[in-house]
């Protein structure tokens, strides 16, 4: 049986959160999606727009709280 051997990419944090954060933002570049395709596994961008919304609902939780003190 042949198997078809695959190429291990490490993926840095920092791509997974440019990826997350592009899409939260609605702009990319094709070439950019591309390859964040090639590259990042679905469970990477799944965790990572996890705590990317974590981050965003607990800094505008933190900004009403800091405008209406």
């Amino acid at each position: 049986m042949d198997k078809i051997a695959e190429k291990e990419v490490n993926v840095s944090i920092w791509q997974i959160a440019k990826a997350v954060f592009a899409a939260f933002i609605g702009i990319r570049k094709k070439s950019d999606l591309e390859n964040d395709a090639a590259i990042l596994k679905p469970i990477h961008v799944v965790v990572g727009g996890i705590i990317g919304g974590l981050l965003f609902v607990l800094g505008v939780v933190l900004l009403v709280k800091l405008v209406l003190s």
